[in-house]
């Protein structure tokens, strides 16, 4: 009799003493507060720079438990984008992205390491020309708060070094031109 009179009780004090959960954000791309820019080799003498202009995602955060980050973004492999026509094109061909077989390249994180004073490692899993292989982003958060329409919001940047050969892609545009850079920019609205 006494236990079922602590049971009330007892379940309030577990609901007090487990943790908070991370809030879910999702990344702002309709008001295109986010970005997601990269950069190769040029015949061994530039660089080549673009976007993708259509991507999605979501993550969860909670800064008082970083190491908790989850994120996914989906990316259009046709939106690339290196300002030059024609070049787009040609990526979006059989020789290069092959859009028509690979529509998009996903990414799922699997970890988070905290590094301290806003910044980290995300590592996860990158799917890209239908090979799926490790990604590390290092990330920095570079802010958080209200936003002016009620909202509340988080920012982060990243970059990234992807490896092409590792996910089968044979473009043969010289040594130089093997790795991709990413440069990202990140601003979610919480949900």
């Amino acid at each position: 009799m006494i236990f079922q009179k602590l049971k009330p009780f007892a379940l309030v004090g577990a609901l007090v003493a487990s943790p908070i959960f991370a809030a879910d954000y999702v990344i702002d791309t309709q008001g295109a507060h986010a970005s997601i820019n990269f950069k190769i080799n040029h015949l061994g003498v530039s660089y080549v720079t673009g976007r993708f202009n259509e991507f999605s995602g979501t993550y969860s955060y909670d800064s008082d438990r970083p190491e908790d980050t989850k994120l996914e973004v989906v990316i259009n492999t046709a939106s690339v984008d290196s300002n030059h026509a024609e070049r787009d094109r040609h990526i979006r061909s059989s020789d290069f992205f092959d859009v028509r077989q690979y529509s998009d390249a996903r990414f799922v994180s699997t970890s988070y390491e905290d590094l301290g004073d806003g910044k980290g490692v995300m590592s996860g899993q990158l799917t890209f020309l239908g090979q799926t292989q490790p990604v590390a982003i290092q990330v920095e958060k570079v802010g958080e708060g209200q936003d002016p329409w009620g909202g509340y919001r988080t920012g982060f940047v990243g970059t990234a070094e992807l490896n092409l050969p590792d996910f089968g892609a044979n473009f043969n545009l010289g040594p130089a031109a093997e790795k991709v850079y990413l440069d990202l920019v990140i601003e979610g609205i919480r949900q």
